[in-house]
């Protein structure tokens, strides 16, 4: 099956190994001595992931979510019901999946009721009988959320007219249960039932549309492609869907704030050309479709980023796009350059963000600089960016390390944009622009709607160049200093200042915005 592909030796062995030492649990259930088969256990409550180790769930992959949804205008709750397709990896006498700050009324597996209890971010499930391994079990939660709901972190955007979600990194679980890690990417479609007047939107497609008793109405969408949990859209709103075409006839859809449509427009219409020129460098747009979602909300607090790339459907802080478009084209490029870097291909672990990040921030820079727009520093080439970056590297080494080895609190630091640019920069030098495109279009095609590592990339650069690239790129993704930078042997690097303060924590501080596209 397919989700057998989405993760890569490497990272299965990485997360086999963590899931052991995080629970007390092995990766693989014991053998019966008498029988020959693995005896049945709880599953662990751990992917194993090296910056959030708690993250995810093992003992069984997910296939398929169907999430149901109804918005309750009057009351600004969600009533939901989650209905997850599972296959395990291991006999099961419970399973777990990630979930906080949802009241679950009602657990099913198999069509049967469930004991469940919630503890810490997690919901255990134990079935009525034991899962047996290799089995396909739906498992069906029913929970009502309230998107307002104060948590210590949170996936959902509430707005005067309804809510939008922004899940990234380990916040998908605070809208629905879920096994939440990029690793377990799945299928998904979404019911969403609103009062007359709102529109409900998802990532995908629209497949269906139904008039329900009470002035409601139901929209069906469906993901052509797998979704990882933390790019995962879900808008309740007075929208209005704006459709034009894209290269190709890709049908390319906005979601606006009907009161903002007209004074959006002159950015939502800047798209067309952003696909022309990507398609261009990294092939056809991977998706059925693509667009901007401006949330509905002027509340500075409302989410720390001022886009997110869920899938398909970009989020976006309304205002920033009011702006001229030398102002804003570079980051609209670089969350449409996360549909191929983040979307289409997930990070196998959240040490893998560079992969992510460096890539959107690499070609939002380049299409800057073509147009001869200056940057934030004032300035108007990739080399002269990369010079100033080149100086700072020891330094982003000594407070946010290497650009590959992340920790919680470092995950989003200038280190996994910009730093993760330097790589791609110097890499590029190694082995000539020619190698270096065909290093990227290779990477984009062989891991498709799956997942991949540093340590995959390291492999197929590697390959396609021809040149063995493994001590090349570790020294400059793993190391604690920073390269000599092929071509540029008089570029230097500033000493270390070790009283510079460490970066603020993810919780604290906006981010997202430290992509050098801004």
């Amino acid at each position: 099956m397919r989700y057998r592909t989405r993760l890569t030796a490497p990272a299965a062995a990485l997360i086999g190994t963590a899931a052991a030492l995080t629970t007390g649990v092995p990766a693989q259930a014991a053998t019966s001595k008498k029988s020959g088969r693995p005896d049945a256990s709880p599953g662990p409550e751990t992917l194993g992931d090296p910056v959030f180790p708690a993250l995810g769930n093992d003992g069984y992959r997910v296939s398929a979510y169907h999430l149901d949804f109804a918005y309750d205008a009057t009351t600004r709750l969600v009533e939901a019901t989650a209905t997850l397709t599972i296959r395990t990896t291991q006999p099961l006498t419970r399973l777990s999946l990630d979930a906080l700050g949802l009241d679950i009324r009602s657990v099913r597996v198999g069509g049967r009721t469930a004991g469940f209890e919630q503890v810490a971010e997690k919901l255990r499930i134990t079935p009525v009988r034991t899962l047996p391994a290799n089995a396909w079990v739906t498992v069906c939660v029913a929970y009502t959320a309230d998107p307002r709901r104060a948590l210590p972190h949170t996936g959902w955007v509430a707005t005067p007219d309804g809510f939008a979600v922004c899940c990234q990194p380990d916040s998908a679980h605070t809208v629905f249960p879920c096994n939440d890690h990029p690793s377990d990417k799945a299928d998904f479609t979404f019911r969403l039932t609103v009062p007359g007047g709102l529109r409900g939107v998802a990532s995908g497609r629209l497949v269906r549309t139904e008039q329900l008793t009470g002035d409601r109405t139901a929209y069906t969408y469906r993901s052509r492609s797998p979704i990882a949990t933390e790019v995962v859209q879900i808008t309740v709103g007075d929208y209005v869907i704006k459709d034009r075409q894209g290269p190709h006839g890709l049908p390319l859809r906005d979601v606006v704030p009907t009161a903002r449509a007209a004074a959006l427009e002159p950015a939502l219409s800047l798209t067309p050309a952003l696909v022309e020129w990507v398609e261009q460098r990294l092939g056809a747009y991977p998706f059925e479709t693509y667009g901007l979602l401006p949330c509905n909300s002027d509340d500075p607090q409302a989410f720390d980023f001022t886009g997110l790339e869920t899938q398909t459907l970009t989020l976006y802080k309304p205002n920033y796009l009011l702006q001229e478009e030398s102002k804003i084209g570079s980051h609209m490029m670089h969350e449409l350059v996360h549909s191929y870097f983040g979307n289409s291909v997930s990070p196998a672990t959240w040490a893998d963000l560079w992969l992510n990040e460096g890539h959107a921030d690499f070609y939002g820079l380049l299409y800057r600089y073509e147009r001869g727009w200056a940057d934030s520093l004032g300035l108007t080439t990739m080399e002269a960016r990369m010079k100033d970056t080149y100086a700072r590297g020891d330094q982003w080494r000594h407070t946010s390390g290497p650009v590959a080895a992340p920790n919680a609190v470092n995950l989003f630091d200038s280190q996994r944009y910009l730093g993760g640019v330097l790589v791609l920069y110097a890499l590029r030098q190694q082995i000539g622009e020619a190698a270096f495109s065909a290093v990227e279009r290779a990477f984009l095609e062989r891991h498709r709607d799956a997942t991949a590592s540093t340590e995959d990339y390291i492999a197929l650069a590697s390959e396609v160049s021809g040149q063995d690239l493994t001590g090349f790129l570790r020294d400059w993704l793993y190391g604690t200093k920073t390269p000599r930078m092929p071509g540029h042997p008089d570029w230097t690097v500033t000493p270390v200042q070790p009283s510079l303060a460490a970066p603020r924590s993810r919780r604290d501080s906006h981010h997202h915005d430290n992509s050098a596209t801004l």
